[in-house]
C-alpha cells in the first residue's frame, strides 16, 4: 500500500510502519494522511481496520465486488463505493470500483476486486492522477473531504472523456447511416448497439452515483465544509447522466432512420414482388390449366397457341394496369 502524507509543504511519501506517528499528527492537525490499498487482502485488514476504526462488514465489501454504488456513515467516518468505466471486447464496459474510507484527517482509498480481462493500471487511474498532482505541488487539499472530492471529480472525468469516445463513434456511424455506405448489415448492427449500450452504462453509473451524492448531501455527518463539495458532485454525475440521455436519444435517431430507409427498402422490395406475381399469375394458372393440351409431344394446336398467348398477354396487362391503379408501382 502506498501511504502519503498531505501537508502544507507538500506531499510526502511514508512507509505503512509509521502510520500510528501519522495517525497522531492528524489528530493534531499537523496534516492529511492518505492511505491507497491497491488490493483488500489480510494485511490491509490487520493493518487498518483497528487503527481506523474501520466497521467489519465495510471491510468485508473492500474485498468482494460491489454491483451498485453506496455510502454508509458510521460514527466517525464514511465508507463510499463509487464505479468507474473501462471498455472491453465486443461492446462490454467493465465496472472498476474505487472504495473509499473518508475520516477526519484521513482518507482510505481501496481498489475492488478486477476482472482479469481489466488491466491492473485502469483501477488506479484516478488515485494515480491525484497523487501526481499532490506531489507536483498542483493541489493543497487542508481536508479528508477535499481529497476525496478531487478523487471523485476524477471519476467524473472518466466517465466524460468515455462518454466523448462513445460520441465520436456515433458521430461516425451516423456519417454512415447517411452516406449508405454501411458494409458488413450484421456488423454495423453489432456496432450501434454496442455504442448505445456503453451510453447505457454511463448514464447508469452517474445516475446511481448522483443517488449516492444526494443521499449525502442530507447527511449532517458529513459536515458543513463538506456540503458544497458533496452538492457539486452530485451536480457533475448528473449532467453526465443528462449528457448520455442526450446523445443515447440521438444514437436511437440514427438507429431509427437506418430502421426507417431499410423497412423501406423491404416494402418497395414487397411491392415489387407483388407487381411481379399479380402480373404472372393469369399466365401461371392457364398455363397449368390448358398447357398440356395445346403443346404435346406429338402435336402441337398451333392457332389454339396462338390465342391463348395472347389472351394471357392481356391478362397480364390487365393485372399491370390494375396493380398501377392500385400504387403498387
Amino acid at each position: 500500500m502506498d501511504v502519503l502524507l498531505v501537508t502544507p509543504a507538500g506531499a510526502e511519501q511514508r512507509t505503512p510502519e509509521e502510520l500510528d506517528a501519522l495517525l497522531a499528527k492528524t489528530r493534531d492537525g499537523a496534516g492529511l494522511l492518505w492511505v491507497d490499498v491497491p488490493a483488500w487482502d489480510d494485511e490491509a485488514l490487520d493493518l487498518l481496520v483497528e487503527r481506523f476504526g474501520i466497521h467489519p462488514r465495510a471491510a468485508a465489501d473492500c474485498a468482494r465486488r460491489n454491483p451498485v454504488p453506496k455510502v454508509h456513515v458510521y460514527s466517525d467516518h464514511l465508507f463510499v463505493v463509487l464505479h468507474a468505466p473501462e471498455r472491453g471486447e465486443r461492446g462490454h464496459v467493465h465496472y472498476v470500483e474505487l472504495d473509499q474510507f473518508v475520516g477526519p484527517g484521513w482518507i482510505i482509498t481501496v481498489h475492488g476486486p478486477l476482472n482479469p480481462k481489466v488491466p491492473a493500471d485502469s483501477a488506479a487511474v484516478e488515485t494515480s492522477a491525484v497523487a501526481r498532482r499532490l506531489t507536483a505541488g498542483r493541489m493543497h487539499p487542508t481536508t479528508a473531504h477535499e481529497l476525496s472530492y478531487a478523487l471523485v471529480s476524477a471519476l467524473t472525468g472518466r466517465l466524460r472523456d468515455y462518454l466523448s469516445a462513445l460520441t465520436e463513434e456515433v458521430w461516425a456511424l451516423e456519417k454512415q447511416v447517411t452516406a449508405g455506405h454501411l458494409g458488413q448489415i450484421e456488423d454495423f448492427l453489432e456496432q450501434l448497439f454496442q455504442v448505445r449500450h456503453g451510453l447505457l452504462t454511463v448514464r447508469t453509473m452517474a445516475a446511481l452515483s448522483r443517488e449516492v451524492y444526494g443521499r449525502m448531501g442530507h447527511l449532517a455527518a458529513i459536515g458543513a465544509d463538506a456540503h458544497a463539495l458533496v452538492l457539486d458532485l452530485e451536480d457533475q454525475f448528473r449532467r453526465i447522466g443528462q449528457m448520455s440521455d442526450a446523445q443515447r436519444e440521438y444514437l436511437q435517431g440514427v438507429i431509427e432512420f437506418y430502421q426507417t430507409r431499410t423497412n423501406t427498402k423491404m416494402t418497395i422490395a414487397a411491392e415489387r414482388l407483388a407487381v411481379i406475381a399479380a402480373v404472372t399469375l393469369p399466365v401461371t394458372a392457364i398455363s397449368s390449366v390448358m398447357g398440356m393440351n395445346v403443346i404435346v409431344n406429338e402435336s402441337t394446336h398451333v392457332g389454339l397457341l396462338v390465342v391463348l398467348l395472347a389472351f394471357m398477354g392481356v391478362l397480364s396487362v390487365i393485372m399491370l394496369v390494375w396493380a398501377k391503379r392500385q400504387g403498387w408501382w
